[in-house]
């Protein structure tokens, strides 16, 4: 039995376009960088963590696998998490308009005895965005609960010029990258 470790509504939808079974284990873990931290070996550490949470969440259950997740957003090695409010919201957003930034997303997949690892990184360029633009986007209420203040599913498809990667990943949960752990631990994704 398949179950993601996940609070996202998004991750949940991306992961039914696979078309496998899976049950949702809610976690919640902390998502703090610790000093020195490179960004990829965060968002590795903090899914992972989720994995493990959700696992043992489920006791003694055998036969089970959890996939967790963990996407973030980085310019210039700082990590944007989710904003903490809409004057947040805005200083990420002005700080990715006009330039190019990173999105990694990383996912572990966990049973009682092996885990699986894969790893995303895509790079999206904003356009340039004055603050009336940033005040509307932020006043629709879409970047809360989002790395870096944005849904590139959502109206910031808008505000991007370019993406290179994966649109999934960028969204939380990268299905290329899902779809070749899955196999790994003997889940058959659809074709």
């Amino acid at each position: 039995m398949l179950y993601l470790a996940s609070q996202s509504p998004r991750r949940r939808q991306l992961l039914e376009q696979l078309g496998v079974a899976f049950a949702v284990v809610d976690v919640d873990v902390p998502e703090q960088r610790e000093p020195g931290e490179a960004p990829q070996d965060y968002v590795s550490r903090v899914a992972r963590d989720k994995a493990r949470a959700g696992l043992a969440s489920l006791g003694d259950a055998a036969q089970v696998w959890v996939l967790g997740a963990d996407t973030e957003v980085v310019l210039d090695d700082e990590v944007f998490g989710k904003p903490r409010d809409a004057a947040d919201a805005a200083a990420m957003l002005q700080r990715l308009a006009g330039r190019t930034h990173t999105v990694i997303s990383t996912l572990w997949l966990l049973s009682r005895s092996e885990e699986f690892s894969e790893a995303c990184q895509s790079q999206v360029r904003f356009t340039e965005l004055d603050e009336a633009a940033i005040e509307a986007y932020v006043a629709t209420g879409e970047p809360f609960g989002k790395a870096g203040a944005y849904a590139i599913q959502g109206r910031a498809a808008a505000m991007i010029e370019h993406l290179a990667g994966s649109y999934s990943g960028v969204m939380g949960l990268p299905l290329f990258e899902t779809a070749r752990l899955l196999r790994r631990g003997g889940i058959s994704p659809a074709p």
